[in-house]
C-alpha cells in the first residue's frame, strides 16, 4: 500500500509565513532599536539616564503582558483579523513615538508598540504550524529563529545609522512602510475566519487583569525602587500592593476560570520549570548586553549611535551563519550538552567584558560578542524546543506563551536591574575613588598645579579631576553589571540536569 505524499505548501501559505516572519522581525527589532540612540532621544525629550530606561522597559513589559493573551485573542477575532488590527495599531503607535516631544508621550507610544508588536511573535509561530506541512516546518522555524535572535542585535545598528544619518525619529517612522507591506501579505496569505464573540464571556478576566497588574507593578517597583528609596516611598509601597494583588488574582483565576489565561501549573513540571528559569536568564543576557554595550561606548568611548550599533550587531553574525544548520543540530546534538555549551559561552562572554577600562573601544568587544552569538543559538533554540516537548500537546500554547514571556521578562528584569545597580554602584565607586585621594598628598598637589597651568586655572583643573573620577566610576559600574550577568548564567548551569532528551522524530516546535 503506497503512503499518500504529504501536500506541499502553496504560494499563499509561504506569503503568510513571510508576513509572520516580517511581523516578528519588526517586533523584535523595535525592542532594541532605541538602545544606540537612547542618549540622543533622552536629550531631546528631557529625560534623565535612569528615566530613559523606561523607553526600552515599557516596550518589554507590554510584550510580556500581551504574549500569553494571544491565543485567546486569535480564537476570538480570527488570526487574519487579529494580525491586521495589531499591525495597524503598531503603525499608529510607531508614529506617536516618532513625533514624541516628552517622556510621557514616548512611553505611551512604546507601551502601545509593545502590546501590538508582542502579538506578532507567537502568531508568527502559529502561522508556521498551521500553514506549512510538517516536512516544511523546519524551514519556517529557521526563518522565525533568525528573526527572534537577529532582531534584538540588528535593532541598535539600524537605529544608530538612522540617528546619525537622518534623525532618531526615523527609527520609528521606518515601521510605516514595513507595516503596509505586512498588511498586504496578511490579506493575501491568510484566510478570513469568522470572529467568535462568545470567547469574551469565557475569558479569564480575573487572570487577565491580575497578569497585567502583577507584571506591570513588579517591573515599575524594580525600575523606580532605587530612585524612590524603595519602601520609604508610598508610591513604591502601593505599587508593591498592586503587584501582589495582581498575583493573587492570577492564582485565583487558575482555580475558578473554565480556561485560565495561562496555566501556571505547568511550571511545576521539573523540566519546564528549569527551561523557564534558564530562558529568563538568557533573556537577561541578550537584552541586558544589547543595552549596556551601547551605553558604555557612548559615555566612555564617545562612540556615536551608528558606531555603537555596529559593535552590538557582531553577536548576530554567528546566529546568521548557524541558522541553516538548526534543524540538524536539534536532531543530532543532545539537548543537555547543547544548552550547557550555550550557557557556558554566554557566561564566559559576559566574564570577558569584566576586563573593561576607560580606554576600551569597540574592537575589544569583538570576541565576547561572537561568543555571545554562538551561545545564544545553542541555548535559546534548544530551550524553545524543550519548552514545547516538556508538556502535553494540549498545553503547548500555554508553554510557548510562558516561555516567550519568561524570555522577555528576563530582558525587563535586566533593564530594571541595570538602572538600580547603576545608580547604587556609581555612587559607591565614586566615593571610594575620592577616598583614595589624600588632600595633603604632594603628588596630588603637583598634578593639580600642572593641570591648572595647562587649563587656565584651578577651578578648571578640579572639574577635570572630577570628570576623570566620574568616568572611572562609571567604567567600574559597567564591569559590575557584566560580572553580575556572568555569575547569574553560571548559577543556572546545573538546571541542565533536569532536561530530558528531545524526541528526535517530533517536528520542530513552532508554537
Amino acid at each position: 500500500m503506497t503512503a499518500t505524499a504529504e501536500p506541499r505548501a502553496d504560494a499563499a501559505a509561504w506569503l503568510a509565513v513571510a508576513a509572520g516572519t516580517l511581523g516578528a522581525l519588526m517586533a523584535t527589532l523595535d525592542i532594541s532599536i532605541v538602545n544606540s540612540s537612547l542618549p540622543t532621544i533622552q536629550g531631546e525629550i528631557g529625560a534623565s539616564g535612569t528615566e530613559g530606561t523606561w523607553i526600552a522597559t515599557g516596550y518589554l513589559v507590554a510584550e510580556i503582558v500581551i504574549i500569553p493573551l494571544c491565543g485567546w485573542l486569535e480564537r476570538m477575532l480570527g488570526l487574519r483579523t487579529f494580525l491586521l488590527v495589531v499591525a495597524a495599531l503598531f503603525t499608529l503607535f510607531s508614529v506617536l513615538c516618532g513625533v514624541s516631544t516628552s517622556l510621557s508621550m514616548m512611553i505611551i507610544g512604546r507601551v502601545g508598540q509593545g502590546l501590538t508588536g508582542g502579538a506578532m511573535i507567537p502568531t508568527a509561530q502559529t502561522i508556521i504550524a498551521t500553514r506549512l506541512p510538517r516536512s516544511q516546518q523546519p524551514v519556517g522555524t529557521a526563518m522565525f529563529g533568525a528573526t527572534a535572535i537577529l532582531g534584538p542585535v540588528l535593532g541598535p545598528v539600524i537605529g544608530g545609522w538612522l540617528t546619525e544619518n537622518l534623525s532618531w525619529h526615523y527609527a520609528f517612522f521606518l515601521n510605516v512602510p514595513i507595516c503596509v507591506a505586512l498588511m498586504a501579505l496578511l490579506w493575501i496569505g491568510l484566510p478570513h475566519q469568522k470572529p467568535r464573540a462568545g470567547q469574551l464571556a469565557e475569558a479569564d478576566w480575573l487572570g487577565i487583569v491580575g497578569l497585567a497588574a502583577f507584571l506591570g507593578g513588579l517591573t515599575v517597583v524594580l525600575e523606580e525602587g532605587e530612585r524612590e528609596q524603595w519602601f520609604e516611598s508610598s508610591h513604591i509601597v502601593w505599587l508593591t500592593v498592586l503587584s501582589l494583588a495582581g498575583l493573587l488574582a492570577l492564582l485565583v483565576g487558575q482555580f475558578t476560570a473554565k480556561r485560565p489565561v495561562i496555566r501556571l501549573r505547568i511550571l511545576l513540571d521539573r523540566q519546564f520549570g528549569a527551561v523557564v528559569v534558564m530562558g529568563t536568564m538568557v533573556g537577561m543576557v541578550i537584552y541586558g548586553t544589547s543595552y549596556v554595550i551601547p551605553q558604555f561606548l557612548a559615555y566612555i568611548a564617545n562612540y556615536n549611535a551608528q558606531q555603537s550599533g555596529g559593535v552590538v550587531v557582531l553577536s548576530g553574525i554567528p546566529s546568521l551563519l548557524l541558522m541553516p544548520f538548526v534543524p540538524l543540530l536539534i536532531r543530532y546534538v543532545d539537548i543537555r550538552l547543547a544548552v550547557a555549551f550555550g550557557l557556558v559561552l554566554l557566561g564566559g562572554s559576559a566574564w570577558m567584558d569584566t576586563g573593561l577600562s576607560a580606554q576600551t573601544t569597540g574592537p575589544e568587544f569583538l570576541y565576547s560578542q561572537l561568543l555571545r552569538g554562538v551561545g545564544t543559538i545553542f541555548a535559546m533554540l534548544y530551550l524553545n524546543q524543550a519548552a514545547i516537548q516538556s508538556v502535553p500537546s494540549d498545553y503547548a500554547s500555554d508553554a510557548a506563551g510562558l516561555f516567550n514571556a519568561a524570555r522577555n521578562l528576563g530582558g525587563s528584569l535586566a533593564l530594571a536591574g541595570i538602572a538600580a545597580v547603576q545608580d547604587q554602584r556609581m555612587w559607591l565607586h565614586n566615593r571610594r575613588l575620592e577616598e583614595t585621594l589624600n588632600a595633603n598628598a604632594p603628588g596630588l598637589h603637583d598634578y593639580l598645579a600642572a593641570q591648572a597651568q595647562s587649563m587656565g586655572g584651578m577651578p578648571q583643573a578640579l572639574r577635570a579631576l572630577s570628570g576623570t573620577l566620574q568616568i572611572q566610576a562609571l567604567t567600574m559600574t559597567y564591569i559590575d553589571l557584566f560580572w553580575i550577568l556572568s555569575v547569574g548564567v553560571i548559577c543556572t548551569l546545573p538546571l541542565v540536569l533536569f532536561l530530558r532528551p528531545l524526541d528526535k522524530h517530533a517536528p520542530l516546535a513552532t508554537h
